[in-house]
């Protein structure tokens, strides 16, 4: 049987502001090389979770795209299993896990985000689930970045229809250890 081709989705990094503009300025720099999203917020928003060979065209906080990045590893973890290479590989300038967590605390626990989550007093634990995602960046200088948004958000709204919620995932029915390869 062959591998299912990767999707093609919209690469949306924090909300629209200064946070999601420092972050895709390291991702087009090369020092951003794996993100972190909660696992609720999959089944919130009723997404898949990402897969290897997965492409995203990343906007700009003014929907603009920038980039298109490729999905290397995901994995489902406990927030207090984050190991100290995915950390770093962040690219927002972390040397210790400790202060990837602060800095990831900051907008869990934030107004607006907490907003988005519809619960005033919502907070991570150790046990919370993560999504954590290694990436590259795909240099391709001949990419049509606005035809791709296209086709990406048209494949997002046809996923949003048919398919099964992200709670039948396989990583959310067994998830893989908790270490992660350093980035690339």
């Amino acid at each position: 049987m062959e591998p299912e081709p990767g999707r093609l989705g919209v690469g949306e990094f924090a909300f629209p502001g200064p946070l999601r503009d420092q972050l895709v300025a390291a991702i087009i720099a090369g020092t951003k090389t794996t993100t972190t999203g909660l696992l609720a917020d999959y089944e919130l928003d009723a997404e898949p979770l990402p897969r290897p060979g997965d492409r995203q065209v990343v906007i700009d906080s003014a929907g603009i795209p920038v980039a298109l990045i490729e999905t290397v590893d995901a994995r489902v973890v406990r927030v207090g299993d984050i190991d100290l290479a995915h950390a770093v590989g962040e690219g927002e300038g972390y040397a210790s896990v400790a202060e990837w967590r602060s800095g990831h605390e900051r907008f869990w626990h934030s107004r607006e985000y907490r907003q988005y989550r519809g619960n005033p007093a919502f907070t991570v634990t150790d046990d919370t689930l993560a999504v954590t995602e290694q990436f590259h960046l795909v240099a391709d200088d001949h990419q049509d970045l606005g035809s791709l948004l296209r086709r990406a958000r048209e494949s997002d709204a046809d996923r949003a229809q048919l398919s099964p919620s992200p709670a039948d995932h396989p990583m959310t029915r067994s998830p893989p250890p908790a270490t992660m390869a350093p980035p690339a």
